[in-house]
């Protein structure tokens, strides 16, 4: 069977799937568990014998994957109204969100694959500044579409979702400079950039996208796509994440047992998409005493030893970063 980005469901009248999207962070790089060549996420039917959702994620995850399971929680729930059953019922998705560390068992066992989330979303890394691409293809595309709409009210609602989610400079009359930056850049809006490009068509899940229409590299700068909504699943787990490290402390389900604070830091600015203010940040992990020193070091190769560190859980932690935002880098 082919499948294509939107496509009927296999034959069957169940109307429900668990998706879940398991995240890792390995080398500072925030990665996604997928299967079939990294066209979808682990996934599949809920079936009668699953006494949960949890259940039938579980199996599935453990069947395609063999990626061993740590933290998870329920994500989203939503209608794909462009897969139906054989009886022409909508295909519900539940999707979960897990936090696992990464697992060599994946690649000797499985077909599943690690890949970078911003294989998917290059726009949304932000790591070394604004993408040229936002600014020079996207945003102009998007603009676009919004000049195309059937009325001045539709149009201006259309231009003030650009400024939301791609921030300042996004306008012709918001730029300070003659490129687009980052100022205004809402990192956690991810899904709401993934929809917006969905609902112009210009990425290839959308069913009214038109290559044909767009500068002929474009193919090659918006992302690999994936089958059905499992795009969209992933942007929904970014959005999730990205708001929660500012309040929750996430981030202990994917950092190992002792670390040091570069590598706490890194591994935050992997999932924000954003470089944070060094100083600032180890201040704020002093005021929230979130993590204690181990009293080893690590053997570094070059340089000074790093002082390791790990996790406070013997006391009670509300927040990662109680009352406060992510100190990041002007």
């Amino acid at each position: 069977m082919t499948l294509s980005y939107s496509h009927a469901h296999k034959e069957g009248s169940g109307t429900t799937e668990v998706v879940a999207v398991l995240i890792a962070i390995t080398d500072h790089s925030a990665r996604v568990l997928t299967v079939d060549q990294g066209k979808l996420l682990p996934n599949g039917p809920l079936m009668p014998l699953h006494r949960s959702l949890q259940a039938g994620v579980r199996q599935w995850v453990e069947e395609q994957t063999q990626q061993p399971l740590g933290y998870l929680e329920q994500l989203y729930t939503f209608v794909d109204t462009n897969r139906r059953n054989i009886e022409g019922h909508a295909l519900v998705y539940v999707s979960y969100l897990g936090l696992v560390q990464e697992s060599e068992t994946v690649h000797q066992q499985s077909q599943a694959l690690w890949r970078d989330w911003y294989d998917y979303f290059p726009w949304e890394n932000h790591l070394d500044g604004a993408p040229e691409m936002i600014g020079t293809l996207i945003v102009p595309a998007l603009l676009d579409w919004a000049s195309q709409a059937d009325d001045d009210a539709t149009m201006q609602r259309r231009q003030q979702r650009i400024r939301l989610c791609w921030g300042a400079g996004a306008m012709p009359d918001d730029t300070a400079t003659e490129r687009y930056d980052d100022y205004g850049w809402a990192a956690e809006h991810t899904l709401l950039r993934y929809e917006m490009l969905y609902e112009a068509g210009l990425i290839p899940e959308a069913p009214d996208y038109q290559p044909s229409k767009l500068p002929a590299n474009w193919s090659q700068l918006i992302g690999t796509p994936m089958y059905y909504d499992h795009r969209r699943v992933i942007a929904t787990a970014i959005s999730r994440l990205r708001a929660k490290i500012e309040y929750q402390p996430l981030i202990f389900g994917l950092m190992p047992e002792v670390f040091t604070l570069s590598q706490l830091q890194q591994s935050i600015e992997a999932l924000s998409g954003v470089r944070l203010h060094k100083q600032n940040f180890r201040r704020l992990l002093d005021t929230q005493n979130l993590v204690k020193p181990t009293g080893e070091s690590s053997s570094a190769q070059r340089g000074r030893p790093a002082k390791l560190y790990r996790f406070c859980h013997d006391i009670e932690l509300q927040s990662l970063l109680m009352d406060s935002k992510l100190p990041k880098r002007k």
